[in-house]
Protein backbone atom coordinates (compact mmCIF):
# COMPACT_ATOMS: atom_id res chain seq x y z
CA UNK A 1 0.00 0.00 0.00
CA UNK A 2 1.44 3.67 -0.97
CA UNK A 3 0.15 6.97 1.22
CA UNK A 4 0.76 7.36 4.66
CA UNK A 5 -1.46 7.71 8.04
CA UNK A 6 -1.53 10.77 10.20
CA UNK A 7 -1.92 9.73 13.66
CA UNK A 8 -3.44 12.08 16.27
CA UNK A 9 -3.36 10.96 20.21
CA UNK A 10 -2.85 11.66 23.64
CA UNK A 11 -0.96 10.90 27.20
CA UNK A 12 -2.68 9.62 29.89
CA UNK A 13 -1.92 10.04 33.54
CA UNK A 14 -3.27 8.02 36.70
CA UNK A 15 -4.51 11.08 38.17
CA UNK A 16 -6.54 12.37 34.98
CA UNK A 17 -10.97 12.86 35.14
CA UNK A 18 -12.68 11.06 33.25
CA UNK A 19 -16.83 10.72 34.79
CA UNK A 20 -19.59 11.41 32.79
CA UNK A 21 -22.39 12.83 34.63
CA UNK A 22 -26.70 13.07 33.24
CA UNK A 23 -28.65 15.98 33.45
CA UNK A 24 -30.70 14.39 35.43
CA UNK A 25 -27.91 13.70 38.38
CA UNK A 26 -27.36 17.55 38.13
CA UNK A 27 -30.51 18.72 38.77
CA UNK A 28 -30.82 16.40 41.37
CA UNK A 29 -28.00 17.92 43.38
CA UNK A 30 -29.19 20.55 45.36
CA UNK A 31 -26.19 22.61 45.43
CA UNK A 32 -26.60 23.07 41.47
CA UNK A 33 -30.35 23.37 41.41
CA UNK A 34 -29.91 26.12 44.17
CA UNK A 35 -27.45 27.96 41.69
CA UNK A 36 -29.43 27.89 38.88
CA UNK A 37 -32.52 29.03 40.90
CA UNK A 38 -30.79 31.71 42.09
CA UNK A 39 -29.38 33.01 38.50
CA UNK A 40 -32.14 32.55 36.31
CA UNK A 41 -35.23 32.37 38.85
CA UNK A 42 -34.53 35.23 41.46
CA UNK A 43 -37.43 36.49 43.33
CA UNK A 44 -39.66 33.73 42.51
CA UNK A 45 -41.15 30.78 44.60
CA UNK A 46 -41.91 27.62 44.62
CA UNK A 47 -39.40 26.86 41.88
CA UNK A 48 -38.91 23.22 40.37
CA UNK A 49 -36.21 21.93 38.15
CA UNK A 50 -37.78 19.69 35.89
CA UNK A 51 -35.60 17.55 32.65
CA UNK A 52 -37.52 16.65 29.78
CA UNK A 53 -34.79 14.72 28.35
CA UNK A 54 -33.93 11.20 29.21
CA UNK A 55 -30.11 10.96 27.83
CA UNK A 56 -28.29 14.17 27.73
CA UNK A 57 -25.03 13.88 29.37
CA UNK A 58 -22.06 16.17 30.84
CA UNK A 59 -18.58 14.77 30.50
CA UNK A 60 -16.07 15.97 32.63
CA UNK A 61 -12.23 14.85 31.92
CA UNK A 62 -8.99 16.48 31.75
CA UNK A 63 -7.90 19.00 28.91
CA UNK A 64 -4.95 16.88 27.60
CA UNK A 65 -2.92 17.99 24.11
CA UNK A 66 -2.82 16.36 20.92
CA UNK A 67 0.40 14.77 19.30
CA UNK A 68 1.01 13.88 16.17
CA UNK A 69 3.03 11.87 13.91
CA UNK A 70 2.88 10.26 10.20
CA UNK A 71 3.52 6.88 9.77
CA UNK A 72 3.41 4.36 6.50
CA UNK A 73 0.10 3.05 5.66
CA UNK A 74 2.34 -0.86 6.08
CA UNK A 75 2.56 0.04 9.64
CA UNK A 76 -1.20 -0.10 10.71
CA UNK A 77 -1.08 -2.91 12.79
CA UNK A 78 1.77 -1.31 14.85
CA UNK A 79 0.45 2.25 15.62
CA UNK A 80 -0.26 1.89 19.21
CA UNK A 81 3.26 0.79 19.77
CA UNK A 82 4.74 3.37 17.03
CA UNK A 83 2.52 6.37 19.22
CA UNK A 84 4.13 5.17 22.32
CA UNK A 85 7.59 5.04 20.97
CA UNK A 86 6.86 8.62 19.56
CA UNK A 87 5.84 9.72 23.15
CA UNK A 88 8.96 8.38 24.26
CA UNK A 89 11.45 9.62 21.73
CA UNK A 90 9.28 13.07 22.30
CA UNK A 91 10.61 12.41 26.11
CA UNK A 92 5.95 13.21 26.82
CA UNK A 93 5.82 10.64 29.49
CA UNK A 94 6.08 12.17 32.67
CA UNK A 95 5.38 10.38 36.46
CA UNK A 96 2.40 8.89 36.18
CA UNK A 97 1.93 9.72 32.87
CA UNK A 98 2.68 6.54 30.84
CA UNK A 99 0.18 5.26 28.52
CA UNK A 100 -1.47 6.87 25.38
CA UNK A 101 -4.59 6.80 23.80
CA UNK A 102 -5.17 7.24 20.06
CA UNK A 103 -7.82 10.16 18.79
CA UNK A 104 -7.40 9.82 15.45
CA UNK A 105 -6.40 8.09 12.16
CA UNK A 106 -6.61 9.84 8.57
CA UNK A 107 -5.22 8.50 5.76
CA UNK A 108 -3.39 10.23 2.83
Amino acid sequence: MNGTILVTYKILCKSDLNKTLTLDELLNNEKIAKVIKSEFAKGFRNITLVNNTQDATIKLETQKELHQFEVDKNDFADILVLAEEHATTNKLFKKECERVELIDIQTT
